[in-house]
């Protein structure tokens, strides 16, 4: 807040004025939330959370429809995120600026509707395909690093600013170490603010931030979700990007094998670990045997017979052969809640008798052998989990990453072997 400019305005305004105090944006916004002044197509908001990128993007778009824009896009991660954080948030678009010029949302239609006339249509980065046709004078592209397809959307999204005398994009993101961010920051015409949720310490929780500070301050992790760092590859990880992207492949295969791999919590409220969930397949035995990483489904704050419900419909969905679950935390009890929901599936169980990292290592080792191939880019989650294995960065439990290294540990170090016949 411009606190100056801001006391000066008070003291001239009579009482009756002092509600539309709430509504000037020009009087909260800090340097690095304002719009730059050097001519730019991209603006680059990497900020750390809480940190005020959302509503920085969302006056953005404000200004320009009030300025007599059209039409506009908001592209999130998903449908939810547009809706719960760009559209319906606390600062998001319906809650801001003056009541009678906020706009009205379409859930059916995927639209906002300004009382101007000005549209702004939603897309969702899981679909980039939804961006081909359409085009805008402006767009809102929010928490890029959580896209599903980062590239082919921001590329759809590009191709149809097309729109007005000079189109731009606004990019608000918590950052990580994907390839399609540091492609995007070297993109011509890009200007970027970084801002920190230290930054924003007045419009936070009492207390958020020196819990942050002692929980994170200094790790890799605060640097980049309180920082808003951009940090590539750690010293000492076992994965890296550009390890799981060499591996990545588009197309599933058709797999001689499928399994459903678990790596339970102890408990199911909404602060528990979440419950690991990976699909993985095998092609090919011995050496030559080639693993498949299919689907993360993994799941959080979920009661047993929930993530029970949700392993049992995906060994049903896949037509897989087997679930396989630690029972480290639950024992007997993981194979009795599976069978509860159906008595039939079959189970293999394992037990951790070494620690992470050497469990890990062997599976690393797959990886640069060019045997695990991770099937397109909806996995992001868990390869954040990987690229901070070995790391004193880990903050909390790779659930998702320890799911993943049983199925691989199963499917390609411990096969059967294949079968054969034998003359007398």
């Amino acid at each position: 807040m411009n606190r100056p400019r801001y006391q000066a305005l008070i003291n001239g305004l009579l009482a009756h004025d002092m509600a539309h105090l709430d509504y000037l944006w020009a009087l909260y916004a800090r340097a690095d939330q304002w719009p730059p002044e050097e001519a730019w197509l991209i603006w680059l908001l990497l900020g750390g959370r809480g940190s005020g990128k959302t509503r920085a993007g969302a006056e953005w778009i404000r200004q320009k429809i009030s300025q007599g824009a059209g039409r506009i896009a908001l592209v999130a991660p998903t449908f939810n995120d547009a809706r719960e954080v760009m559209i319906e948030g606390e600062s998001g678009l319906r809650h801001i600026g003056y009541p009678g010029e906020r706009p009205t949302f379409i859930s059916s239609r995927r639209r906002l509707e300004w009382p101007n006339g000005a549209v702004g249509q939603v897309f969702s980065s899981e679909d980039p395909d939804s961006l081909r046709g359409p085009q805008f004078e402006y767009a809102w592209a929010d928490e890029f690093c959580a896209w599903s397809y980062p590239a082919d959307t921001l590329a759809n999204l590009r191709l149809g600013l097309r729109l007005g005398t000079q189109p731009q994009l606004v990019v608000t993101t918590t950052p990580r170490p994907l390839p399609a961010l540091k492609k995007l920051m070297q993109a011509k015409g890009l200007v970027m603010s970084q801002m920190t949720t230290q930054d924003n310490t007045g419009f936070l929780a009492p207390g958020f931030i020196s819990a942050m500070e002692e929980s994170y301050g200094g790790t890799r992790l605060g640097r980049q979700e309180l920082a808003g760092e951009f940090i590539e590859d750690l010293p000492g990880a076992l994965w890296s990007r550009s390890l799981i992207e060499a591996c990545r492949v588009q197309q599933r295969p058709e797999c001689d094998k499928i399994i459903i791999a678990l790596d339970p919590p102890v408990t199911g409220h909404k602060n528990s670990d979440a419950c690991g969930m990976i699909v993985a397949g095998r092609i090919g035995y011995g050496r030559q045997a080639r693993a498949f990483i299919l689907e993360d489904a993994s799941i959080q704050g979920v009661s047993p017979e929930n993530w029970a419900a949700l392993a049992v419909g995906l060994y049903e969905s896949w037509q897989a052969d087997y679930i396989l679950a630690e029972t480290n935390q639950g024992g007997d009890l993981v194979t009795t809640v599976l069978h509860m929901v159906n008595p039939g599936v079959p189970v293999h169980t394992v037990f951790a008798h070494k620690g992470k990292r050497l469990r890990a290592e062997p599976v690393a080792a797959l990886y640069g052998q060019g045997r695990v191939h991770h099937v397109g880019a909806g996995l992001s989650h868990l390869e954040d989990e990987l690229c901070l294995m070995g790391t004193q960065s880990l903050m909390k439990s790779p659930d998702r990453a320890d799911a993943l290294i049983w199925a691989v540990t199963d499917l390609l170090l411990r096969q059967a072997v294949r079968p054969a016949i034998r003359g007398v």
